[in-house]
């Protein structure tokens, strides 16, 4: 056989990174992103230093620990930037059937951690890792390859639509069994709404929501405590809720009003002292609301949303670019990033019932801050071969 017919070896994955690649960066996303997670490491510091005095014997154990968690997540974002979006689809199933396996380790007695009452933990020695929050990036890269490939099948066939559902619920099914509703929740929200994006009929799209709807309100009726939270959220200053199922929430909107418009002053709240549980990890807002009042909030909630519509255009030129992978999980990521900080803000307000979920880039939880310094990294390379490929042309 002659060498010019001999077929190619693959090449491994590693050899596609280039460490001295020059890298185009969408400077206003990272900006936003540095912005939004060093006012998360001030907070998280406020809100945690009377806990961490009482439980560690150091005011600033849980901010110390925070910001490893932040130069972690940086160094891996500067990791994933290097990485060709190309070998993330080569490997999303492997990524897919790992989270899964995670899911179902965590369920394993001796091997999940049990905290307050659920089983979402792996423990590392050095943290807690939390495979739902790995799941849900394995999620959606899964889903963007999918779409990416099955594309026409998506968009005219049920069973291009219906497959991943099937896979979706498997992965449903683990976290229910944790307990972890809200990260259910937030991945159904992003599948949808990636499926939507994705060109699915709307009347395809119409009976997964109904459906998906019906079995959400089904699980809450089923499970008494989170038909508790339910009324404690309805009802929340009841004299059986105040200090029962609606305490968080209550706390939480009394240290909302207490920051009216200005704040009562950075490091002065008084909710932080023992009154709202474990202040620096859900409720971390509610605290900087107190602090820095209705002004400081709306500077938050600001740069989520930007970063929110940023990911979407970033999402929406990939896609009219033909780059369809690219775009995908830009838009995936947009969507699972913007809906977890809305119910986490909508938690914090009494918008919505009270949920296990973090703020991205701003609550403390190390596998939350390396999962969302991933999403970064994935969104600047999205960025990066866009703008790479338009200069070629």
């Amino acid at each position: 056989m002659s060498s010019a017919t001999r077929i190619a070896k693959p090449v491994p994955f590693w050899q596609s990174i280039d460490i001295k690649e020059s890298i185009i960066i969408d400077r206003s996303l990272l900006m936003a992103v540095v912005l939004v997670a060093s006012l998360g490491w001030l907070m998280v510091t406020s809100a945690s230093m009377d806990w961490s005095q009482r439980n560690f014997g150091n005011i600033f154990y849980i901010s110390i620990r925070h910001g490893i968690f932040l130069c972690l997540g940086a160094a891996v974002a500067w990791v994933v930037l290097r990485i060709p979006l190309s070998v993330w689809r080569t490997f999303s199933a492997l990524l897919m059937v790992l989270s899964l396996a995670l899911l179902v380790l965590v369920l394993i007695p001796g091997v999940g951690r049990e905290i307050n009452g659920s089983i979402r933990w792996l423990s590392l020695g050095f943290m807690n890792a939390q495979p739902s929050e790995f799941a849900k990036l394995a999620t959606i890269l899964y889903m963007a390859s999918y779409l990416d490939r099955r594309r026409d099948e998506v968009q005219s066939k049920w069973s291009g639509f219906i497959k991943p559902l099937f896979v979706l619920s498997l992965l449903a099914v683990l976290l229910l069994l944790e307990p972890d509703f809200g990260a259910v929740v937030v991945l159904m929200l992003a599948t949808l709404g990636l499926l939507f994006l994705g060109g699915v009929k709307a009347g395809q799209f119409i009976l997964t929501t109904v459906v998906v709807l019906s079995a959400s309100v089904i699980i809450l009726l089923s499970s008494p405590y989170r038909l508790k939270r339910l009324t404690g959220y309805w009802q929340p200053w009841t004299e059986e809720n105040v200090y029962g199922s609606g305490y968080q929430l209550t706390q939480s909107l009394i240290a909302f009003g207490r920051g009216e418009f200005s704040g009562v002053g950075l490091g002065n709240s008084i909710q932080k002292l023992f009154y709202l549980p474990e202040a620096h990890t859900d409720f971390v807002f509610a605290i900087w609301a107190e602090e820095m009042g209705l002004f400081g909030s709306l500077v938050i909630l600001g740069l989520f949303v930007f970063i929110f519509v940023r990911s979407m255009k970033l999402g929406r030129r990939a896609f009219k670019a033909n780059q369809f992978f690219s775009a995908y999980i830009a838009y995936g990521l947009a969507l699972l990033i913007g809906f977890q900080a809305f119910i986490n803000l909508g938690v914090n307000v009494g918008l919505l019932p009270t949920k296990g979920l973090t703020l991205p880039f701003v609550s403390y939880g190390g596998s939350s801050l390396l999962i969302c310094f991933i999403a970064l990294g994935l969104l600047l390379r999205v960025h990066h071969e866009m703008e790479a490929s338009n200069a070629k042309k």
